[in-house]
């Protein structure tokens, strides 16, 4: 019975399936089979119950999951107090949303490989509703998302927020909302649903009000005089710099956005929490460095 045998039979548990601990370990789901097959051959009792859909454990896997989860939680402790982070191999899955993309998160990937680098990073940007749902089905060891996530399973570490501003093109000074499109974050988000019900209630039902996942298409929309709505600087400054757009107050801004690094808390793992750390200490020191 070997180390890789019992992690490999902990994430077969905690996925439900060969083919997503395979994913996980960045294995082939053979060698994922055959290291499960091995385990139940040398302990003469069978791990799972084979069926359609997902495995389930018999009484034997549980009581082994149990001792796997606290030898999972011993390698990380050793992994933390002893060993040298640069030595860390593997893939690391992150996600984030596209506010933080074009802010600092190439300043996070600069910061994450130089303290490991021989980790290699699969990265997706996405709306925070996708990424919570990645993260939670353990597709994603790390999401920088509009947090915090609100699942007892997930750490959040607080990161600064982004303030909003309105824009509108510099070729159209139309900003009467109930006259102009207001363009907005996608529909399935908290920051449209939120600037929605202040719309309705200031603007009324002349309110026409667009949705796009896409914020740099959003921005091109404002610049191109279709519409008018509320960014983060973070996002405009290049639209700014080139006079494509201005700021302008309709008489309220939106609540600013909040984010966290969000990670599972169970099983351990350093670099998710590590990652974490190292994303609020980006995160800060950009946010002390750039206008909001």
């Amino acid at each position: 019975m070997t180390f890789d045998q019992i992690k490999t039979f902990l994430w077969v548990s905690r996925l439900g399936g060969f083919r997503k601990a395979a994913e996980r370990l960045n294995l082939s789901q053979p060698a994922v089979s055959s290291r499960i097959s091995n385990l139940e051959n040398e302990l003469r009792v069978p791990l799972f119950e084979r069926g359609p859909g997902e495995l389930v454990l018999t009484k034997h896997g549980t009581l082994l999951l149990a001792y796997a989860e606290q030898m999972l939680f011993v390698e990380e402790e050793i992994k933390q107090r002893v060993a040298n982070p640069s030595e860390a191999e593997g893939l690391f899955r992150v996600g984030a949303s596209e506010t933080i993309a074009q802010a600092w998160l190439p300043e996070f990937l600069t910061a994450f490989s130089a303290q490991y680098p021989l980790v290699n990073v699969d990265l997706t940007v996405d709306i925070s509703l996708n990424l919570r749902s990645a993260l939670l089905e353990r597709r994603l060891d790390l999401a920088l998302l509009m947090g915090p996530v609100s699942e007892f399973t997930v750490e959040n570490i607080a990161l600064p927020p982004f303030d909003l501003h309105w824009y509108r093109s510099t070729s159209n000074p139309q900003t009467d909302l109930s006259e102009i499109p207001v363009i907005s974050y996608s529909s399935k988000t908290r920051p449209y649903r939120e600037l929605m019900s202040e719309l309705s209630r200031r603007v009324g039902p002349k309110l026409r009000v667009f949705a796009s996942a896409s914020l740099s298409a959003s921005l091109k929309m404002i610049a191109a005089g279709i519409a008018v709505g509320p960014y983060p600087r973070a996002l405009a400054n290049d639209f700014l710099a080139s006079g494509q757009i201005v700021e302008f107050d309709p008489g309220f801004r939106p609540p600013p956005l909040a984010f966290t690094a969000s990670y599972l808390a169970e099983p351990r793992s350093y670099v998710a929490e590590n990652s974490a750390e190292i994303a609020r200490e980006v995160a800060l020191l950009w946010d002390k460095t750039h206008p909001k």
